[in-house]
């Protein structure tokens, strides 16, 4: 079974070395596996939450998007993509939005978070607190959601929202589903060892605290400055340091092989100095992320080249949802109207005599084969040969348990001149009779 892989980042700021460790190594790295579809995206929608500066936000889409490039993505391979060129998101944001407890938006971290603060400072509860972060979890559900996604590389501190879309899938699915689940329940992954990476501060690197270290901008000189400015304690070069306890060796170990951090932490133990620990830190981070800096640069310096990818990219990724959209306006009511004859006028839904019927047969070359004819037998769909009859009878089960969705990577085609919502909506009526 294909197994999908999503993930993205916030168009905030300069990528940074929480970004990299955190998301696009984790997820670049999944790609690469085999029998995995993977999607990336810049959130942009989820910026607007959080930047109020369109020029920050501009910039930071096109670092980002470099970065991913930069550090190995290969377009070939998956699907990568701006947030705000699927409009299918915003669409299924909303269907989700309808089906959301308010009080599970209440038990939110960000927005509690922000409750909080306000009360520390004595103000109003909801003082500053936009809808857009209130609502931020049902958005980032439709990122995951819309594609069906099975694992969601995130930091810790995002688990909450996968549990959160997990709970959204399964109302929907209870609610509109019809004994069917719609959504996968996605899973969130972690990368154990650097779940979420310090900053400066020893708070999380992030672009909100302003204690990021740079991935490539700036150069080796901006990496050797933020990686100074980290947090150490007291201890004098030759006195014992607790490399269990220090923010510095944290960042070394999202970048070390086994061997150098066993050498690391025991060079501590033994009394290394924090001003040569640092040292060999910007050198074990420069080796790694030193070779992909060049490709940033140029890249950079052609940012069309990158609108181009991303364009494909968002062209694949509507290709990929539009079946599935389609059959989720379809689930909740949001259907075609269509002539009914007089006599099924009463009819409330569609049974099996009047529905789309799938047909199995084998030519005289001795292959077998599918096709789905609609209710007055014109031909809609026809399958590619199958050697085996067993595994065409497959296709047609998951298409009359999936509808349109298993047009996703099904071996057919469409009937000629056949307009494909035709398609999607036959598929649907179908769902409908084995409802």
């Amino acid at each position: 079974m294909t197994e999908r892989v999503l993930t993205g980042i916030t168009t905030t700021g300069t990528p940074h070395l929480g970004n990299y460790v955190g998301a696009i190594r984790p997820a670049i790295a999944a790609s690469r596996e085999d029998g995995v579809e993977s999607f990336f995206f810049l959130a942009d929608y989820h910026a607007l939450i959080k930047c109020a500066d369109p020029e920050r936000i501009a910039r930071s889409r096109l670092e980002i998007a470099a970065s991913w490039l930069a550090a190995g993505l290969d377009t070939a391979r998956v699907t990568f993509y701006r947030q705000s060129d699927i409009p299918e998101t915003t669409e299924l944001n909303w269907l989700l939005t309808c089906v959301t407890a308010k009080g599970q938006m209440n038990r939110a971290h960000a927005y509690k978070a922000a409750v909080d603060a306000n009360g520390e400072a004595s103000d109003d509860p909801d003082a500053g607190i936009t809808m857009g972060l209130y609502c931020y979890p049902i958005l980032m559900a439709a990122d995951i959601l819309l594609f069906n996604a099975h694992r969601v590389p995130v930091g810790r501190d995002q688990v909450q929202h996968i549990e959160m879309a997990r709970d959204v899938a399964q109302r929907f699915n209870h609610s509109f589903g019809q004994g069917r689940d719609l959504f996968v329940l996605p899973q969130a992954e972690i990368e154990a060892s650097v779940a979420t990476l310090p900053g400066l501060d020893g708070r999380k690197m992030s672009k909100s605290y302003d204690n990021t270290v740079p991935l490539f901008e700036g150069g080796p000189k901006a990496l050797k400055d933020a990686v100074a400015r980290i947090v150490t304690d007291s201890r004098l070069p030759g006195e014992p340091k607790d490399p269990d306890s220090a923010h510095l060796v944290t960042l070394h170990d999202a970048f070390a092989d086994e061997a150098t951090r066993l050498a690391f932490h025991a060079d501590l133990r033994s009394g290394l100095g924090w001003g040569d620990a640092k040292q060999r830190v910007v050198q074990l981070i420069e080796a790694h992320v030193g070779p992909m800096r060049e490709q940033y640069v140029q890249l950079m310096a052609h940012p069309e080249q990158i609108e181009d990818i991303l364009q494909a990219g968002a062209q694949k990724a509507r290709v990929a949802v539009a079946p599935f959209m389609a059959e989720l306006r379809h689930a909740v009511g949001l259907r075609r109207m269509v002539a009914v004859p007089q006599a099924k006028a009463a009819k409330v839904h569609a049974t099996k005599s009047d529905a789309p019927v799938f047909k199995q047969y084998r030519e005289s070359d001795g292959q077998f084969y599918f096709k789905l004819n609609a209710v007055d037998g014109t031909l809609l769909l026809q399958s590619q040969a199958f050697a085996d009859g067993r595994e065409a009878g497959a296709w047609v089960k998951r298409f009359k348990q999936e509808g349109a969705s298993a047009l996703l990577d099904a071996p057919v085609a469409l009937a000629e001149g056949v307009d494909r919502a035709v398609l999607e909506a036959a598929l649907a009526d179908l769902l409908a009779a084995q409802a």
